[in-house]
């Protein structure tokens, strides 16, 4: 069995951007995601058998959704800022429909329905909080970032190897939209 998800990659020309909005948050208690690591997450798998991966590679290849442009803008909490677990970064586009179709065509895998879903790149988990004002402090003076604009024209089906100094991602298939 192998952890997996479906992500969308941000482009490398954001990597210095998200360097310094981390080294920003960077507050005690706050685990910072590598800034090559930073993705879109469109849908957890889970474990899932290996030998099931070219089935699914196939079955995202029926997505019917064009490639499109999206905004990489502000910054928020969830789920919510009295209670911080995540620190992201906005994705605005045609996610939402995208979304959709991939659901659509891993109905058959049985892998569950997503009852939410809201397009952003995580930033930071946050571990333990000792001081959360100054960290709602950074977040406020960074809400309103703007990276740019991205095109989404694949979604990348990726391997999840968790380890105790945080996860090594591996590109297993990428699937070009259409």
């Amino acid at each position: 069995m192998i952890r997996t998800f479906i992500a969308v990659e941000l482009p490398d020309r954001f990597l210095n951007e998200i360097e310094k909005i981390e080294s920003e948050l960077n507050t005690p208690g706050i685990k910072l995601v590598q800034p090559e690591q930073v993705h879109i997450t469109m849908k957890f798998l889970g474990d899932i058998n290996e030998s099931d991966i070219d089935q699914i590679t196939s079955a995202l290849s029926q997505i019917n959704c064009v490639p499109f442009d999206a905004k990489i803008k502000g910054i928020g909490v969830f789920p919510k800022p009295a209670y911080i677990k995540v620190i992201w970064l906005g994705a605005q586009g045609n996610f939402e429909a995208l979304h959709e179709e991939i659901e659509r065509v891993l109905l058959p895998f049985k892998l569950g329905k997503d009852h939410q879903f809201s397009p952003h790149a995580t930033l930071a988990r946050v571990k333990e909080l000792r001081e959360k004002a100054l960290l709602l402090e950074k977040i406020k003076k960074l809400e309103d970032i703007d990276l740019g604009i991205m095109n989404v024209g694949s979604i990348i089906l990726k391997k999840s190897t968790l380890r105790p100094q945080g996860p090594i991602y591996e590109t297993l298939k990428e699937i070009k939209l259409k």
